[in-house]
């Protein structure tokens, strides 16, 4: 290639570009995607589908006038590049380095921050009526994918925008459907005519001209009118659903041919009010690897580019014992089922959805939906499994509380990803689950501290009649067969200690038996309790104290201190023992690896031991 990424001043350079150069450019723009999130790890196949959606975008538009705002958020990379960030990408993800998602603090054309799934729509609607209010000028360019499109906030936002009749694009960025050469190319016709001046003057003139003839005028449009309808529903099916919403569609065109994207844009400019553009593209499109397995190459962890394999084998995960779990307990229960939002691999059950197609369901990015849909299967005599991320479960809070909680229904939530997970950041981090979890009622709350523990939790859970949560870490997991013991329901206590007594949730345990360790050396004799129960809050482990129940008790969550469990302890010890909470602030975490983040907020064993040693002089 004899295109350099850095030789040119993007995304000013694009507007003078040959066509010819963009495409080598989009050629270009894969192989350094490719070399860049193979040593770092990061989204790679829905980036490598956007690249010529991406050079279009910044070629008709000018950002960061012109408002571009990217859902999920994850594919935003080619956009980073065209926007004078290439240098940046060695540091991608990276602890202090460039984020994986669009960030405003970062660059003036990341017009909106985004993380999780099917906002860009109505943001893009807060941002056209201010701009409108305001007279301002400029575009609002909404870019959505058709798995963004399946949360019900999209349509939401869709009616909101196509009734308000104001001027903002929305691109559906479609990786899950064939394009047909001959429908496309009938489409790109009617799209030149449809937004044409010519076109709308002559519409305009002929509802004008009759409607002055009077009631046989109007009859007559009314006729017009309806024939249109009848034609418009036979030639544009895809489509149809938009244009009744209040668009103007624009569609299907070719994602990756770059005269069409470019063409299609130019045209959704010059339109008036909403306008819907479709594009077809395919997710991983220049690597073999991310086109023949986009789910594993959606996100990746460092690669081989040669080989597309992994540069570290995980072994056992949470979610992968999860997966195994679950089809264990369905084998034995015909009841059983599992629910999960677009997240069906991600979340181990992809074994569960092959060998119990009819009881596995995937109801796209749409929480809210999924959690309710549980419930009623459990009001039915179902027992439902739901299995979703920490992060995006808060978007279900209202129906945890008001369609399962309420009414007491035996729905399993199988809360992944709980606790820092690292390089995605402050809006995949799952650390206010035990916080907006733990104050709900007739809701038991469990947090496993090895892989022993979930499989345990998971036949326990089955065995209430009432809703039950378990929220465990991304990441690998111990687990023994061999060693594996019921789970009764309770904390227990690991060791006694006469200086200072450590409660740890789930995964921290293992950095509390570390903690204890190094306060041996400085003469402090610290006893460790394991709690796996956060509500009903169990503090029987107190009761072995004995003449030690004055003690300092420090708590160790993977949550915001803020509301969770260290709080829940104080509260209800009512200021018998002192309480020292150590979690994370109440504050959103960057991103960046999970050893950095904890020594940077004081979650590493070492200011861990700093931070007793310190009470404990204070309290002598």
């Amino acid at each position: 290639m004899n295109i350099k990424l850095s030789q040119y001043d993007f995304p000013e350079d694009l507007k003078w570009m040959e066509m010819d150069d963009m495409k080598v450019l989009s050629d270009v723009i894969r192989e350094f995607l490719i070399e860049k999130v193979s040593q770092t790890g990061g989204h790679l196949a829905s980036n490598l589908g956007v690249v010529e959606l991406s050079i279009g975008l910044h070629r008709i538009f000018s950002s960061p006038r012109d408002k571009i705002i990217w859902d999920v958020g994850h594919q935003a990379y080619v956009h980073k590049i065209l926007t004078g960030r290439a240098e940046g990408f060695g540091t991608l993800r990276q602890y202090g380095g460039m984020s994986g998602f669009p960030k405003a603090c970062e660059s003036d054309h990341d017009a909106f921050d985004t993380g999780h799934s099917s906002t860009s729509i109505s943001a893009a609607c807060g941002m056209v009526a201010a701009r409108d209010i305001k007279g301002e000028k400029g575009e609002v360019i909404a870019v959505i994918g058709d798995g963004a499109l399946t949360g019900g906030m999209a349509f939401e936002a869709l009616n909101n925008l196509g009734a308000s009749k104001s001027k903002a694009i929305v691109i559906l960025n479609d990786n899950g459907m064939s394009i047909s050469k001959n429908i496309g190319g009938l489409s790109q016709h009617l799209n030149g005519l449809r937004v044409s001046d010519k076109y709308i003057k002559a519409k305009s003139d002929i509802k004008k001209g009759l409607q002055n003839i009077g009631k046989i005028g109007n009859s007559i449009y009314e006729g017009l009118d309806s024939a249109k309808e009848s034609l418009k529903h036979a030639i544009m099916p895809k489509g149809i659903i938009f244009e009744e919403l209040g668009f103007t569609y624009l569609g299907p065109i070719d994602g990756h041919n770059l005269e069409s994207v470019i063409g299609v844009l130019e045209q959704a400019k010059q339109a008036k009010g909403p306008v819907l553009v479709h594009l077809i593209t395919k997710k991983g499109k220049g690597y073999e690897d991310a086109e023949k397995y986009p789910d594993k190459f959606h996100g990746v962890s460092p690669f081989n580019p040669e080989t597309g394999k992994a540069k570290k084998n995980n072994g056992m995960t949470y979610s992968s014992l999860f997966g195994k779990t679950a089809v264990q307990i369905a084998k034995g229960n015909p009841n059983v089922v599992a629910i999960t939002a677009a997240m069906g691999e991600a979340t181990g059950l992809g074994e569960f959805s092959r060998r119990f197609p009819k009881r596995f369901f995937d109801v796209g990015i749409a929480e809210q939906h999924a959690v309710t849909f549980a419930a009623g299967l459990a009001k039915a005599g179902m027992r439902p499994i739901v299995a979703i991320y920490s992060s995006f479960l808060q978007r279900a809070y209202d129906q945890i509380i008001e369609d399962v909680c309420l009414q007491n229904l035996p729905v399993i939530f199988a809360i992944d990803r709980a606790g820092v997970v690292g390089a995605d950041g402050a809006t995949h981090h799952g650390v206010f689950d035990l916080s907006y979890l733990r104050s709900i009622p007739n809701l038991t709350v469990l947090t496993p501290t090895c892989g022993n523990d979930l499989v345990a939790m998971l036949k326990y859970a089955m065995t209430l009649e009432s809703p039950v949560a378990i929220r465990y870490p991304r990441g690998g997991c111990t687990y023994n067969e061999d060693t594996f013991e019921e789970y009764d329901g309770c904390n227990w206590r690991l060791s006694e200690g006469k200086d200072v007594d450590i409660w740890a949730c789930g995964r921290m345990l293992d950095r509390a038996i570390e903690v204890k360790n190094m306060l041996v050396l400085k003469g402090i004799d610290a006893g460790v309790v394991a709690v796996t129960k956060i509500k009903p809050l169990d503090i029987s482990p107190l009761e072995d104290n004995g003449e030690n129940k004055k003690i300092p008790v420090v708590t160790l969550e993977d949550n915001n201190i803020s509301g969770g469990f260290g709080e829940g302890l104080d509260s209800a010890l009512g200021g018998l023992r002192p309480v020292i909470n150590i979690g994370w602030p109440d504050d959103f975490v960057e991103h960046g690896d999970i050893e950095s983040l904890e020594k940077k907020h004081g979650l590493d064993a070492q200011s861990i031991v700093e931070r007793i040693c310190e009470e404990l002089e204070r309290k002598a």
